[in-house]
């Protein structure tokens, strides 16, 4: 059985629980050293040493918040001090909401937009600058089908339609390079975000939920976090090595 990853390093940002942890486990499972962020250090623990118990590639956590302009040169400076190099970054930190725009607050809409998507940017230019003198390296965005069918909150659909650009922006600076840049875009994924999304519970609560059922096909199933994780795999390892400045879509077609 081939090892995809062995002897790669990956950064996984929001990795304590949800996409992150499954994306974090499935590349320690095919032989990767990751490196776990998260706010908190009790679910960051846990999560590291879930996979460290499993006995494939390493891991280490690093408490770390995604909006705060310093974390990404301190998460690659740990994480190159532990293992060498970085080889693969995968933005996964982010926060949803679902207010609507007449609701929308100044503050509210910087928050979202300094965590999803000026968070993303920092830890892009931050893995350039590690990639650019190796010519070698791998960028994964995690965005959302928001991106394109805007039915959650005014912030959070405009940070991951931002995102999708970036994503390829990037792409377009690093072509003809061994870098490529990528996002992947999940639908309704079963994580406890999606349970809150689901029941009206996400901060702005309902009033932008009742358009799921206009636009989206509701009856299919949710996505499981390790689908996000496989599309990860691909993108990170040498079978997506051609592909570069794609939005790859995970969602059993319920955004068609």
């Amino acid at each position: 059985m081939n090892i995809l990853l062995e002897g790669k390093t990956a950064i996984v940002t929001g990795a304590s629980k949800g996409i992150g942890f499954a994306i974090a486990e499935l590349f320690a499972e095919e032989g990767a050293n990751v490196v776990l962020t998260a706010r908190h250090q009790a679910a960051l623990d846990e999560a590291v040493e879930k996979i460290n118990a499993a006995g494939a590639g390493r891991a280490l956590g690093i408490v770390a918040d995604s909006a705060d302009p310093d974390a990404p040169a301190a998460v690659f400076g740990k994480a190159i001090e532990s293992f060498g190099q970085v080889d693969i970054l995968v933005n996964n930190a982010g926060s949803g909401d679902m207010v609507a725009i007449e609701e929308a607050s100044d503050e509210h809409f910087a928050g979202i937009v300094e965590l999803n998507l000026t968070g993303v940017f920092r830890y892009c230019r931050e893995a350039v600058k590690h990639f650019l003198p190796r010519n070698e390296g791998r960028i994964i965005n995690i965005s959302s089908v928001n991106g394109t069918l805007p039915i959650c909150g005014v912030a959070y659909t405009s940070t991951k339609g931002a995102v999708n650009t970036m994503t390829k922006n990037i792409a377009i600076r690093l072509s003809g390079t061994r870098i490529r840049c990528n996002a992947i875009a999940p639908g309704v994924t079963d994580t406890d975000a999606a349970a809150a999304w689901a029941a009206g519970e996400q901060e702005g609560g309902s009033v932008m939920l009742e358009f799921s059922d206009k636009y989206v096909n509701t009856t299919v199933p949710w996505t499981e976090p390790r689908d996000q994780a496989y599309a990860a795999l691909y993108l990170a390892s040498e079978m997506g090595k051609a592909v570069t400045g794609q939005v790859l879509q995970v969602d059993n077609g319920a955004f068609l």
